[in-house]
């Protein structure tokens, strides 16, 4: 089987693709339509963002004005503006700290892509699936039993159920 060199990412067999370059390919002229943005700032907006800001914000779309003439020298050429997706008050913290922020963004383009940033105070965590528990057997089982016997609140002992099950599972007891 011949093998070919692929962007420093090491030695691969011809026509062998990682599945997230196969999806970037995809998504990517979806999101440039709908938002303007693309995969690669959406993987490095932690770099960009730093330590400070990584957790808490996520850039959404990217506004690109229309260009009011063709016959200018730059061609019309206007900065976007990125409207970035901020958790409570951090956005606060952000709006200071918003010059640094867009010099960073520029610097991922390499040209001055961005003019401003819009801040928008919502959620940024992705909500996670909690894994499936399942039910405990055997000795574990006959414990937690024992252990909820004496509650009369149904709901309450169902909840402290799913509690001890994941409890006793993570900890082998």
């Amino acid at each position: 089987m011949s093998e070919t060199r692929t962007k420093g990412r090491g030695w691969t067999p011809r026509g062998a693709a990682q599945i997230s370059e196969i999806a970037n390919r995809l998504v990517d002229p979806v999101l440039a339509r709908r938002a303007g943005i693309s995969t690669e700032l959406i993987g490095v907006w932690d770099e960009i963002a730093g330590e400070s800001f990584a957790d808490c914000t996520r850039p959404e779309k990217i506004a690109w004005p229309r260009r009011i003439s063709e016959g200018e020298p730059d061609g019309g050429y206007e900065p976007g503006v990125l409207t970035v997706a901020c958790e409570g008050a951090r956005a606060l913290f952000l709006t200071h700290r918003q010059g640094e922020l867009i010099q960073r963004i520029n610097g991922f383009f390499g040209f001055p892509a961005i003019s401003r940033l819009r801040i928008v105070q919502k959620p940024v965590s992705t909500a996670t699936r909690r894994p499936r528990i399942r039910p405990l057997t055997g000795e574990k089982a006959a414990r937690l039993k024992d252990m909820t016997d004496g509650i009369e609140n149904e709901a309450l002992k169902a909840a402290l159920t799913r509690l001890g099950t994941g409890v006793m599972q993570k900890r082998g007891r």
